[in-house]
């Protein structure tokens, strides 16, 4: 305890003096004999020799520190805080009595990556530098550990290595020069405000550089006449002072060496914040770029290359993506000559090489994940041909398109498989997915075992279960709706009739995944709308039947990019065709007050005999909201169009009460239909023809799509229109002219991921899945496509990755 606490009142003036650029220096007195006390304390506790020699390198760092020049003692002060880096490491690596270290152990096992690669999961604590109260505000910025720092990029980047002569400079430009100082004093600007001004010139001209909030030793002993910088800022004409050029508090680096003007010149030492590429980080308070940037040299130059590269080597020649270490040195600190619009971008070579391995990583884990399902080998069997699957397709009203045949096959060959199914049925709204799941749960079950169609909300089961009866009682299949509202003895009869299998297709909600539902043989579970389900919830649902085939199912179409990423472990459906007879929908926008024209519509449709849903996003008016209430709303409607029917759907009803107004509006008895965003999905009313949707600047993409989906299901022409209220941010105005634009769901989802972004297409985040960092899947994708393939060809060629 004594050799920790001692080492931590070393560290705390060493850390102190060497914050915001050393700028304390003069603030720390008796630095050497504190520190010599205190390492005689150290050598007195009988340290291993290799610690005793660091303890009097320790010494001599500091010896005869008062006395050195400014740009001395940083030096000396950044050499002692990297010796007791070493004193830190070698004393915990020294063996206790009797035993080895558990790092000495481990020798032996060095060449292996997950060992050799620990120290990524070190405490940021361990990079010189890094005290306590450091870290916590770096680990506000996400960043705990040296690998979180290694993979932390910069957000942008500016060139400063382009060098220009004073009488170059351009008023209002960031502008990098070298020049020398010619003076410095402390000025007064009025009420008794001070700066300081450095005047510094070249053989071109003279600039000002001033600060305001400054120490006066530190800039009097740091810019002496006749010291050379780099200097980088905004070039400023000072009206008051005859129109002289200034910057104020620039970018400085010292230099040494000949030339002059934009002359090339040697350095002293590496540059970091002018004279190159300069990386710019996301802010944090408590943390200037300056700072950060000299924290993240010394995390990159310590430990980058020990990073091991775990891609194979084959792979990285054949795609020409350079070392890992290379990478992040790269990606940090670019090198003289770097393209700063690829960097920006994230298109440059070591941009490139880190998102591959984001992207590697990733498909391998689902390519493993995929490989593991192919190799588990059903307990089930199926027939396809059989009584139920050829009556219910001879007795349907309508003919298939050839996309519903085309995916009837894939579903087909994956239940005749030796493997289990599993795979993702996307489908735009309206494109018949509802009779692909029916029929493969008829071929499970005239194979002898059960199926279950899981739906996110009630309403969407309840709909569900009455298309299902209407296929299956003409077979005399046993069919049964289970949702929260089912209890009590009709439960009870329901869960005795799943057990001992004398009910064969049972539709419900989350329901169904309650511990006391059980199957007798469940052949087969569709899950619809699956990006409203957890990972866990639909893991519960297949874990109901030991191994039953499982069918997942979207109205909500995913980009092909975001699909490999999120579910590059399923095989793909996609129904990529509308049933025949659909005509369009008409989209009609309006911000502000509707047009008379749009009202007047309303009343035809209605009048005309069809049906119209009226969405807002609220159910009653809260003190916090402008937006207009459901209640209030259906109020209104009710006198307006008096004596037509107006009926309320909301969230907040009973079930009972949902399920007898969406009766009432599919038989007519309500013709206008006001509700929240609960009938979004699958709700299926032919005779409705109108979707009015107020505040739609509001909505996603996605959601809009979904509602304007509910309309356009029967023979009659229909309309959605779509009303906002100004003004409208660029966003806005963006999602509703798609909407205008287009119908085709595919199109709109790869418009939301250029709009909004991957991560909030679905307003979720699959569990399990990691956060992609780096990665822009819209620049990103031909990666996407290398990374993927490499991937799955390597856990192909071997499952076990025993050769990486």
């Amino acid at each position: 305890m004594v050799k920790a606490d001692t080492l931590d009142k070393i560290r705390r003036p060493l850390e102190f003096v060497s914050r915001d650029d050393f700028s304390k220096m003069d603030a720390v007195a008796g630095l050497e004999r504190s520190v010599s006390a205190w390492v005689g304390e150290l050598e007195a506790s009988g340290p291993p020799q290799p610690v005793r020699s660091a303890l009097e390198d320790l010494r001599g760092a500091l010896r005869g520190f008062d006395a050195l020049g400014f740009d001395e003692k940083r030096a000396r002060v950044e050499t002692a805080l990297r010796v007791l880096d070493h004193i830190e490491r070698g004393w915990a690596q020294t063996p206790s009595k009797g035993r080895r270290s558990g790092r000495q152990g481990a020798g032996n096992r060095r060449t292996r990556p997950d060992r050799a690669q620990s120290f990524l999961t070190d405490t940021i604590q361990a990079v010189r530098g890094v005290g306590p109260r450091r870290a916590e505000t770096l680990a506000r910025l996400g960043i705990q550990t040296i690998g979180d720092a290694l993979f932390f990029l910069p957000r942008k980047y500016v060139d400063r290595s382009r060098l220009q002569p004073i009488s170059a400079l351009q008023v209002g430009r960031a502008e990098t020069f070298l020049a020398s100082v010619l003076g410095g004093r402390v000025a007064f600007i009025g009420r008794g405000r001070r700066i300081y001004e450095v005047t510094l010139g070249d053989s071109t001209g003279v600039v000002t550089c001033i600060w305001f909030a400054f120490r006066t030793a530190y800039l009097k002993e740091r810019y002496q006449p006749g010291k050379r910088f780099l200097l980088s800022g905004v070039v400023r004409s000072n009206p008051r002072r005859g129109g002289r050029l200034e910057v104020h508090h620039p970018e400085v680096e010292e230099a040494e060496g000949e030339g002059s003007g934009g002359e090339s010149i040697r350095m002293g030492r590496e540059t970091l914040h002018t004279g190159r590429i300069v990386p710019f980080y996301p802010a944090m308070e408590g943390l200037n770029q300056r700072s950060f940037r000299s924290f993240m040299k010394r995390v990159v130059d310590d430990f980058s290359g020990r990073v091991v590269d775990v891609i194979p080597k084959e792979i990285v020649e054949r795609r020409g993506l350079g070392s890992l270490p290379e990478a992040i040195r790269g990606v940090h600190f670019p090198p003289e000559g770097a393209d700063v619009e690829s960097l920006n971008s994230g298109r440059s070579p070591w941009h490139r090489r880190l998102i591959f391995d984001e992207l590697f990583c990733l498909q391998t884990g689902l390519a493993l994940r995929k490989d593991r399902r192919k190799r588990r080998r059903r307990r089930l069997s199926y027939r396809l041909e059989g009584p139920l699957t050829s009556r219910f397709l001879r007795d349907l009203p309508f003919a298939l398109t050839e996309a519903q045949h085309r995916i009837l096959g894939e579903i087909g060959g994956d239940l005749l498989s030796p493997s289990p199914m599993n795979r993702l049925l996307q489908g735009d709204v309206g494109s018949g997915k509802t009779v692909v799941a029916a029929w493969a749960a008829l071929a499970a079950i005239q194979s002898g075992h059960q199926a279950v169609i899981m739906a996110p909300t009630e309403i969407l089961a309840e709909q569900h279960a009455d298309r299902v009866r209407l296929w299956t009682d003409p077979l005399e299949v046993q069919s049964a709706l289970l949702t929260g509202r089912i209890k009590g003895k009709a439960r009870a009869k329901l869960l005795e009739g799943a057990a001992e299998g004398s009910i064969s297709l049972i539709v419900g909600t989350h329901a169904l995944i309650q511990q006391d539902v059980r199957f007798r043989s469940l052949g087969l579970a569709v899950v619809d709308e699956q990006h409203r389900f957890g990972v866990m919830q639909r893991s519960a649902l297949r874990g109901k039947g030991g191994e039953p085939d499982v069918l997942v199912m979207t109205a909500t179409p995913i980009p092909r990019s975001l699909a490999l990423t999120l579910y590059g472990d399923l095989d793909f459906s996609v129904l990529d065709e509308m049933p025949p007879g659909r005509m369009p929908v008409e989209t009609l926008v309006y911000v502000g007050e509707a047009e008379a024209d749009a009202w007047r519509l309303l009343q035809r449709e209605l009048a005309a005999g069809g049906r119209a849903y009226f969405v807002l996003p609220l159910v009653e008016e809260t003190e916090k909201s402008d937006l207009k209430a459901a209640v209030e709303t259906a109020e209104r409607l009710r006198r307006q169009f008096h004596p037509l029917p107006v009926g309320l759907l909301h969230g907040r009803m009973k079930g009972e009460e949902k399920e007898a107004v969406m009766r009432r509006f599919r038989e007519g008895g309500v013709r206008l239909l006001v509700t929240t965003t609960v009938i979004e999905v699958g709700v299926d009313v032919p005779d409705a023809t109108v979707m009015w949707v107020e505040h739609a600047d509001r909505y996603g993409l996605a959601q809009l799509h979904q509602l304007r989906g509910r309309v356009g299901r029967g023979p009659e022409k229909s309309y959605c229109v779509l009303r906002a209220s100004p003004p409208l941010t660029g966003e806005a105005e963006a999602r509703l002219a798609v909407m205008a634009e287009t119908s085709d769901g595919f199109q709109i989802a790869d418009r939301d991921l250029e709009i909004r972004g991957p991560g909030e297409m679905f307003g979720i985040r699959q569990a399990g899945a990691p956060e992609l960092r780096l990665t822009r899947l819209l620049r990103h994708t031909g990666l996407l496509g290398q990374a993927r393939e490499d991937a799955f060809h390597l856990v192909g060629r071997d499952p076990a990755l025993s050769a990486p």
